[in-house]
């Protein structure tokens, strides 16, 4: 656990975002390239943490783990060459090749696990009816949405990006502007006003981690691609 929290954690970069895809949007009986295949403009899963979202073309480090996707053979026209992500030999390796084309230069690690995230009772039923029983997507609803759905695929992914360096800010400014002394239980808890003063500084320090140096348009962190 150690070495995997360093791995994402280098160059004084201490926090990561969590992203998410619940569930993983697959088709049933399609097969992983042929899904990746379908987002080469953005990737499927969503930021959970508390920020407003933004498109994120670079990472310094991520670790993503996919659950349910089964090994379905990727499918081809005739005649035409296969891509990258049809040529890989295993799920593993589709996803790792993927973010590879996505986040390039970014260390990454992969995993696919093909048990299913179990979502049965008494896991809430909050999901589309677009979905069947397996979580797969449908192209209509069809049946009882109260039939409940029963597992689906999943993806996690922890994340260490530029978009770290906004939600870490933006902390830092509204904590600064923020006056302890009107909150006498602050103080009470032994905590003094020089301590709290140098841990912001550290926050700002921190936050100026994941600035990548190339201005808003995201483009990747030379020193950390090397």
């Amino acid at each position: 656990m150690m070495h995997f929290a360093d791995s994402l954690t280098f160059s004084g970069r201490k926090v990561v975002a969590a992203w998410a895809a619940l569930p993983f949007p697959a088709l049933a009986g399609s097969s992983l390239p042929d899904i990746l295949s379908a987002h080469q403009q953005d990737v499927p899963w969503k930021l959970l943490s508390s920020w407003r979202e933004q498109k994120v073309s670079c990472c310094f480090a991520q670790s993503v783990v996919l659950r349910g996707i089964c090994k379905e053979k990727a499918t081809s026209c005739p005649g035409q060459p296969r891509s990258p992500l049809q040529s890989c030999e295993s799920p593993e390796e589709v996803l790792q090749q993927y973010l590879h084309t996505q986040f390039p230069g970014a260390f990454s690690t992969a995993h696919v696990l093909q048990q299913p995230c179990d979502t049965r009772p008494p896991f809430p039923q909050f999901f589309s009816p677009l979905l069947t029983r397996q979580g797969f997507l449908l192209d209509k609803a069809q049946g009882s949405p109260s039939a409940g759905v029963e597992s689906m695929p999943v993806l996690a992914a922890l994340q260490s990006s530029p978009v770290l360096h906004s939600l870490l800010s933006g902390l830092c400014r509204d904590l600064g502007a923020w006056n302890p002394r009107r909150c006498s239980s602050f103080f009470t808890a032994g905590v003094e006003q020089g301590d709290f003063q140098e841990a912001l500084e550290e926050l700002k320090t921190l936050s100026q981690c994941y600035e990548t140096g190339f201005g808003a348009d995201g483009s990747a962190d030379e020193a950390d691609s090397d």
